[in-house]
């Protein structure tokens, strides 16, 4: 067997203080997190937020306004030094795939390979065609592959030189949704196979929550909050970040005790994150999962609207008060617009904010 140049893999990469830029104004302002070997992170935003400027200047396609990024124990971007892009070690999927449609597969994946010994770089395309399912593939040429195909390709070549990092943008918003949910886990496993580190750009929260250990939620160019995908769904440190993952209502309520809240839903119990004094005013947040269908209370409100999503009802309900939240219900309890239903309300975890 050929012997294959060693991979060194990331160790961490350290954004410090970044703000990204044009003409003077900020687009990027302060964005600080790490990366550490073998996690997939994640930028998550809505569109605009400036998360695919973020990337490109870790790419090293955009110059720093101020702050500094730092790949293992070298500086590679600050407001004074750039290490040029193709010295970072650090591979690239696109949102267009951009395969080389007069090359074959295996040229395609082998494009990045050309300073390797011939034999290492085919065992090396030969190694990858098989990781990413394409194997038999290698004589044929982009126009042939679907959709899901061309993007494996587009992923084994940017993983071909083992690079240290691996930066996605957007690389599965031009697949439908059946073929995105199949690819992700599969792109997951294949950069976990290779222990590469990798960060992906995306404003599709489940696309997020499916192939990355880490997300960092970004708005108008900020960084609200970087944790795992649970801690960002179940514990949103802003108001933004509770608004933007998920379905969620803000209910006003009372602080009635050191665990303790009333509201419209009732007095309810549960774990606070933050210390508010009795009697404070505050907004809470409830998710759809926090409220369920349940014939046999007594506690009610009423159907304004339905979504069928398959294995559930998601139902807007309004309360006795005339605030409306959402419920969730099995997909057998097939209930009519403006019917009366039972509600159990599971909050145990309280996630607050001053109003």
């Amino acid at each position: 067997m050929t012997s294959l140049p060693p991979h060194k893999l990331l160790k961490e990469m350290t954004l410090t203080d970044v703000s990204v830029g044009y003409d003077g104004d900020a687009v990027v302002k302060n964005a600080s997190f790490k990366l550490l070997e073998g996690q997939i992170g994640c930028l998550l935003g809505p569109s605009g937020c400036g998360k695919s400027t973020l990337l490109r200047a870790i790419a090293g396609f955009e110059s720093l306004m101020v702050g500094e990024i730092r790949i293992d124990d070298e500086v590679i971007a600050s407001q004074s030094h750039s290490v040029n892009p193709e010295h970072r070690f650090i591979g690239m999927v696109f949102q267009d795939i951009a395969l080389f449609p007069h090359l074959t597969i295996a040229q395609n994946i082998a494009f990045g390979l050309s300073a390797w010994p011939k034999e290492a770089a085919q065992e090396r395309v030969t190694y990858l065609l098989n990781l990413v399912g394409l194997s038999g593939f290698e004589s044929r040429y982009p126009h042939s592959l679907s959709g899901g195909q061309q993007q494996r390709v587009a992923l084994a070549r940017a993983i071909a030189p083992k690079p240290k990092l691996l930066l996605m943008d957007e690389p599965f918003s031009g697949l439908d949704a059946k073929l995105r949910e199949e690819l992700v886990p599969d792109i997951r496993a294949i950069l976990q196979h290779e222990k590469m580190s990798a960060l992906l750009v995306t404003h599709d929260q489940m696309e997020a929550f499916a192939m990355a250990d880490q997300v960092s939620v970004m708005s108008e160019g900020v960084i609200h909050q970087t944790g795992s995908p649970y801690q960002i769904y179940h514990r949103p440190e802003t108001r933004f970040v509770a608004s933007f993952i998920g379905h969620g209502d803000f209910l006003t309520a009372t602080v009635c005790g050191p665990d303790c809240v009333h509201s419209d839903l009732g007095n309810i119990r549960g774990d606070l994150d933050h210390g508010f004094a009795d009697n404070t005013q505050v907004d809470l947040l409830v998710r759809p999962d926090d409220i369920l269908h349940d014939d046999d209370s007594e506690f009610v409100g009423v159907i304004v609207s339905k979504w069928f999503r398959g294995s559930h009802f998601l139902y807007r309900v309004k309360l006795s008060s005339g605030k409306v939240v959402y419920c969730f219900a099995s997909s057998h309890h097939n209930h009519s617009v403006g019917q009366e239903i039972g509600l159990s309300v599971h909050l145990d975890h309280l996630v607050m904010f001053p109003r």
